[in-house]
């Protein structure tokens, strides 16, 4: 839900330690929500459960981190991301997102279970530089090929780093992670 003015929105945060746990069945409709997430996003189980999960999609998210996450889910592979998120009153707020498929005993998907924690300040002023540049990308790119292109920038922009794009993610919170906020 978009907020009546982002120019005054807040930011939200979650505590140390604190966890944002969520389940969806393979189409991304939410399953189970967590007292925490409800409380950060301000949205009640009712209002939660049976939708979208990007129903809490910040519009400062560049669609090609989306690319990047269905295609790491879709190769059954665990996926991890500094993602922003709307509040339902319009404020957002920052996580650490590690988000699994989860199959049955007979390996069928399931749905996707989503941890999500609190990131450290320089992984979000680091997402924050690279996620303008992904949208600037995809304004100025064909609609149907702008997620590929900014994922594609994004994925040669974190190889001058010498790692791939989970293990910059993971390097830039190796701080908060190590105070016993594990991925």
């Amino acid at each position: 839900m978009p907020p009546p003015n982002p120019a005054h929105s807040t930011e939200v945060s979650l505590q140390p330690g604190e966890l944002i746990i969520t389940k969806t069945d393979p189409k991304g409709l939410i399953t189970y929500a967590n007292r925490v997430f409800m409380r950060i996003s301000g949205y009640a189980e009712h209002q939660l459960l049976g939708q979208p999960h990007n129903i809490i999609r910040h519009p400062d998210m560049p669609r090609g981190v989306y690319r990047m996450m269905w295609k790491t889910l879709q190769a059954g592979e665990e996926f991890f991301g500094v993602v922003k998120n709307y509040t339902i009153d319009g404020n957002y707020y920052w996580v650490l997102a590690n988000i699994t498929p989860d199959y049955d005993r007979k390996g069928q998907l399931q749905g996707y279970y989503s941890v999500r924690r609190r990131p450290s300040r320089e992984a979000v002023e680091a997402a924050s530089r690279l996620y303008a540049e992904m949208r600037a990308i995809e304004a100025r790119t064909s609609k149907p090929a702008a997620p590929d292109a900014s994922a594609a920038w994004l994925t040669e922009e974190v190889a001058r780093t010498g790692q791939d794009y989970t293990s910059y993610i993971l390097s830039l919170n190796a701080g908060a992670l190590g105070r016993g906020e594990r991925a």
